[in-house]
């Protein structure tokens, strides 16, 4: 190990649960081959839900402060998403920002809130011209420029979810996976592709409700909501289901989805992708390999895409995803995103 030391800034850290407390948590662990790490992190609450907004801002008053303070005694800081950027002001050595979706995406749902916090990353991009941004799409790291960031790098994220063991036989639901808001297209698909579909095929959700029409769409009777599901019990459903389903669609507020990691974790399990050519699902997919990119919001297009799905033979269906498991998993790892993310921090892994 080298004489290095690293700093990782996040605000979104377990028992908080969701995709940047993950991104930060494997992000420290893989960047641990380019020096030693320091988590300057605030921890979710026991029951896994975010923090409160006193302690957010002790922590952040506090971490500025620690950084200030500890100028010098970094190599490379990373911080770990947009909102955060005044660490970045009060960091000294070589830093980076990440950026996710949401992070940059906010500002785009309008109303005081939203105006304020555009406001609030155009005047970071102003205070921090010489700090690269590391986005996890291209649709990410086109809204962080359209703020005013311009030394923006593209890295996509990973997964550490693998196929269940034995592998599973296949049944005739489909699968969709994440939280239940407009965006994600789940109540679209139930309300104008199910129908369409034969009477056989079903759908199975797994996700929470987070908005009241999506909520409502759950109450088809081909539609069986599952919850939320721990990585185990979902890496089953991804492999088991006929086709998972991530049909993300274009809303009123102008929401998008930062990179789409639903459709990396399904690849990696063995499940077979059916993706909206939509924002950073782009990015997550690798078209006819780890999945199929359809038009968003196509009735059509994603009937036949279903049909041809369910048509495949056992061995063309194994075969298909054992493709994508493998191309998945070469892809889409932490080790590759850490090294990436090492070379806009300037480090080079130790010997």
């Amino acid at each position: 190990m080298t004489g290095r030391v690293i700093g990782l800034v996040s605000r979104k850290w377990p028992p908080a649960m969701g995709g940047m407390e993950t991104y930060a948590v494997r992000l420290s662990e893989a960047l641990g081959a380019y020096g030693a790490i320091r988590d300057l992190v605030l921890p979710g609450r026991a029951n896994g839900s975010p923090p409160t907004t006193l302690a957010l801002l002790s922590w952040g008053l506090l971490t500025t402060l620690r950084l200030l303070l500890a100028r010098g005694r970094f190599d490379a800081v990373l911080i770990c998403d947009m909102a955060i950027w005044p660490m970045a002001v009060a960091a000294g050595g070589r830093k980076a920002i990440a950026a996710h979706g949401t992070d940059v995406a906010f500002g785009r749902r309008g109303g005081v809130r939203g105006r304020l916090y555009s406001w609030w990353l155009r005047l970071g991009a102003s205070l921090t011209r010489d700090v690269p941004v590391v986005a996890n799409s291209q649709a990410t790291a086109a809204l962080a420029r359209d703020h005013g960031f311009s030394d923006v790098i593209v890295i996509s994220l990973a997964t550490d979810m693998r196929p269940p063991a034995p592998a599973p036989a296949s049944h005739r639901s489909l699968l969709f996976a994440g939280r239940l808001v407009a965006r994600k297209g789940c109540g679209w698909f139930i309300r104008n592709v199910l129908p369409h579909l034969p009477e056989d095929v079903t759908l199975r959700v797994a996700g929470t409700v987070w908005d009241e029409a999506e909520g409502e769409a759950l109450a088809s009777p081909r539609v069986m909501h599952l919850g939320a599901l721990d990585s185990e019990a979902l890496a089953l459903e991804y492999a088991s289901a006929l086709a998972v389903i991530v049909p993300n669609i274009d809303v009123e507020t102008a929401e998008i989805e930062g990179f789409g990691l639903v459709a990396v974790e399904a690849a990696a399990a063995g499940g077979i992708v059916l993706a909206a050519e939509h924002s950073g699902l782009v990015d997550a997919v690798i078209d006819g390999v780890t999945g199929h990119l359809l038009p968003p919001g196509d009735i059509d297009a994603w009937r036949a895409a279903v049909i041809e799905v369910a048509a495949l033979t056992a061995e063309d269906r194994g075969t298909r995803q054992s493709v994508s498991r493998k191309a998945a998993a070469a892809r889409f790892s932490w080790g590759r995103v850490a090294e990436e993310t090492a070379e806009v921090l300037g480090l080079k892994a130790a010997p």
